[in-house]
């Protein structure tokens, strides 16, 4: 049986997910990049009771949602939990098509943007060829591709952590398959120039199909303005990815969306289903959400407050940290990054581990204002 006809008749697709072990695990177990990354690993580790944590800043969840009109619009609709919510999906995706300026046609719906991301490494990946990508990234396209036997080209990023985009173009080859860009980018939470992406973009998109994550676009002042869904409906073969798990605070619900050619996607349903994945309660509170501006306005403006204040106390400790405009800010550490990572957990704060050319570097998700000043007297402690 090949793998088309496999992937066919199989529950691997149901759930989203690929078929590798590692892949399985990735969402609490511990993990490390291939062997071919050349600037970094992760590793991936929550405390023994993650409930007792009294400042939850490792998975870049909004602490503020979901909104209380998505609250509400999620209790009403529990008791249509016995039917089906296409006519829920179709009206979502009618929103979503007028936001972006698109039609209908052009959005795939999904539960959370992981699922989409994954879905896609699935159809374009399952004869092998090659993946391209900054170094750092956010590893779900990409495991879920190397799953498939595909090969990760990764490019390591700029001095300033920007994508390197002249690098990625070089990489692409006949055996590419897709070329994956977060940005901003998760872990970094650094940025790549507009303009400069939108050049590269255009370029590319006419060899291989450009997929442009931009899960933590809304946090950026600037918004919308900074997408390049805009280029979708001039034909370029770019696939946008978005969320509801970020500024909507809907992470747990699981929402999220694709914007692309029919072509492509048509191309991705003829694998898997979309929207069959997800429930009533969410489509009803994804479509309450999307029309409570205010809510992601208070959202951006309480991130925004957060990570200047953390910034400014970085700088009093000598900390020097990776700019960013998202939930989360990432430092180096000084010390052992297993010591540090258990004493934060003793401390009852909750932050994320990596490494980059082998030093240890956290990651902190911005949290409420409280959360944040019992993070810095906690890493104070710590770090001595």
């Amino acid at each position: 049986m090949n793998r088309r006809n496999w992937l066919k008749s199989t529950a691997v697709l149901a759930s989203g997910m690929a078929i590798s072990p590692s892949i399985m695990n990735a969402g609490h177990a511990t993990y490390k990049t291939p062997t071919n990354s050349r600037i970094w690993e992760r590793n991936l580790r929550f405390p023994p009771d993650i409930s007792k944590l009294k400042a939850r800043l490792l998975a870049n969840e909004n602490p503020y949602g979901p909104s209380e009109k998505t609250r509400l619009a999620i209790m009403e609709s529990v008791q249509m939990g016995n039917r089906y919510g296409h006519m829920d999906a179709a009206k979502l995706k009618g929103m979503l098509a007028e936001l972006e300026g698109v039609t209908p046609d052009h959005i795939m719906l999904g539960p959370g943007s992981s699922d989409l991301l994954e879905k896609t490494a699935m159809i374009t990946c399952m004869n092998g060829g090659n993946v391209v990508s900054a170094d750092p990234a956010y590893m779900s396209l990409i495991k879920t591709a190397l799953s498939f036997d595909a090969e990760w080209r990764p490019v390591p990023l700029t001095s300033d952590w920007a994508h390197d985009l002249d690098g990625m173009k070089d990489a692409v080859d006949k055996d590419t398959k897709l070329v994956y860009i977060c940005n901003p980018n998760n872990p970094t939470g650094s940025v790549t120039d507009t303009d400069k992406l939108r050049a590269f973009c255009d370029e590319v998109s006419e060899k291989v199909p450009v997929f442009v994550d931009e899960a933590y676009m809304e946090y950026r002042m600037e918004g919308r303005k900074t997408s390049l869904v805009d280029m979708i409906p001039s034909g370029k073969n770019i696939i946008v990815c978005r969320t509801f798990s970020k500024v909507h605070g809907m992470a747990g619900l699981r929402v999220g969306y694709i914007v692309a050619q029919p072509e492509t996607l048509e191309m991705i349903r003829s694998m898997v289903r979309s929207n069959m994945g997800m429930s009533i309660t969410s489509l009803k509170g994804a479509i309450a959400s999307l029309d409570d501006t205010s809510f992601h306005t208070m959202t951006r403006d309480l991130t925004k407050e957060c990570r200047e204040y953390l910034a400014g106390e970085f700088t009093s400790m000598g900390i020097t940290y990776i700019p960013s405009t998202t939930s989360f800010m990432m430092f180096p550490l000084q010390m052992d990054g297993e010591a540090y990572l258990e004493q934060m957990f003793k401390g009852g704060v909750g932050v994320r581990l990596f490494e980059i050319d082998g030093k240890p570097w956290s990651r902190v998700s911005m949290g409420t204002m409280d959360e944040m000043k019992l993070f810095t007297k906690t890493l104070k402690s710590v770090i001595g």
